[in-house]
């Protein structure tokens, strides 16, 4: 039975869309799938690994009646890139069997039945639903996203806190050891709501968002969150745990300020970098007047050293920082400056864009 014929782009598109969050190895064999659904209103791949699933909708349709049939989604993308740019592509289903032709190729492929490929529940009801652009969404990921733990056992820090207050969409990500929080404006009220995304899901958005005015809808349905933007519909589970009160965490007192040339301290930071212990990749900076001394040793006793010119009044501090923590966010922010607030060698210190008053980093010292 004919599934579809389309060029190849057209079916290449969706697929890349949905393939993402599919396993390459899993217990269950049809999680490496994608489901192909043809119906009168076009073709429908869907993609679930149980805790996340991604819908993609095309305009692709090749006759009225109603086809459905599930096959290897990694083999299907490699087949489909490694074809021409301008391929036609036709798809048959047979049994448990899809046949892909184009041209003089021909590529036959298993299925498995679409009756036994896993849905995620429709979650409950929709408990509060927030519109914003696709590019302020994306934004908001991206200044926090690199703060997620990985693989903490404290399951809750492995993902992304979204914040639903008044006017308000609040991003909080940390892993103990740096946190960051970033925020937007909404049109309208709402009751506070806090769920905690997985790591995957936020990763996924993060590819898949584009910087752009389209509207994503984001729906809070108890257990779930549904993003729905384009012709793409995100459903993801929550992460259950209670999140760190990040408002505690935020310092708010520090006197010792100092303003840095984000680029000038991005390089600083990475040629230090290379000479840091690769274990503990720690990084020391030394503040003394108009100054900024960056250091690393490491355990061959090499040493790197770069200095700063700055304005700076205050006390003198030696203060130690993973130097991953401080390259993550220098990377993620696309402004000229930094702006650095300071306690003591032992107190967190609170990085801020000056270009963005709905950001701020916080990063934890360490004993070097």
């Amino acid at each position: 039975m004919k599934l579809l014929e389309c060029s190849r782009d057209e079916l290449l598109a969706p697929l890349q869309t949905v393939s993402g969050i599919v396993e390459r190895r899993h217990t269950l064999p049809i999680l490496s799938n994608v489901l192909l659904e043809k119906g009168n209103d076009g073709l429908t791949l869907l993609a679930t690994d149980l805790e996340i699933q991604i819908c993609s909708r095309s305009q692709i349709s090749s006759g009225s009646d109603t086809t459905t049939i599930t096959t290897s989604a990694r083999k299907l993308q490699d087949i489909l890139r490694a074809l021409p740019a301008d391929a036609k592509v036709s798809i048959e289903s047979n049994a448990n069997r899809l046949q892909l032709k184009s041209g003089r190729s021909r590529f036959t492929l298993q299925a498995l039945p679409p009756e036994d490929f896993p849905r995620l529940a429709a979650g409950a009801e929709v408990v509060d639903e927030v519109t914003l652009t696709q590019k302020a969404l994306r934004s908001l990921l991206l200044l926090v996203q690199y703060s997620m733990a990985q693989q903490d056992i404290r399951y809750y820090l492995n993902g992304l806190l979204l914040c639903l207050e008044e006017r308000e969409l609040r991003v909080v990500a940390t892993d103990g050891h740096r946190l960051a929080f970033a925020k937007t404006s909404l049109d309208e009220d709402h009751s506070r709501q806090e769920v905690v995304l997985p790591r995957k899901a936020v990763l996924e958005l993060c590819k898949l968002l584009q910087d752009t005015d389209d509207p994503i809808r984001i729906g809070l349905l108890g257990n779930q969150v549904r993003f729905n933007f384009g012709s793409v519909e995100l459903v993801t589970k929550i992460v259950d745990g209670k999140f760190p009160d990040y408002g505690r965490v935020i310092p708010t007192g520090h006197q010792n300020l100092i303003t840095v040339e984000r680029t000038a301290l991005l390089q600083a930071l990475q040629r230090t970098a290379i000479l840091s212990n690769d274990k503990f990749r720690g990084v020391r900076w030394v503040l003394t007047e108009n100054s900024l001394r960056v250091s690393c040793t490491n355990t061959e006793q090499e040493e790197a050293q770069e200095e700063l010119e700055l304005q700076y009044s205050g006390p003198a501090i030696d203060i130690g920082f993973n130097v991953n923590y401080l390259l993550d966010v220098l990377n993620a922010l696309a402004g000229t400056h930094v702006r650095c607030a300071f306690g003591d060698a032992s107190s967190s210190v609170l990085m801020t864009d000056p270009t963005l008053e709905n950001f701020k980093y916080v990063i934890m010292p360490m004993r070097i």
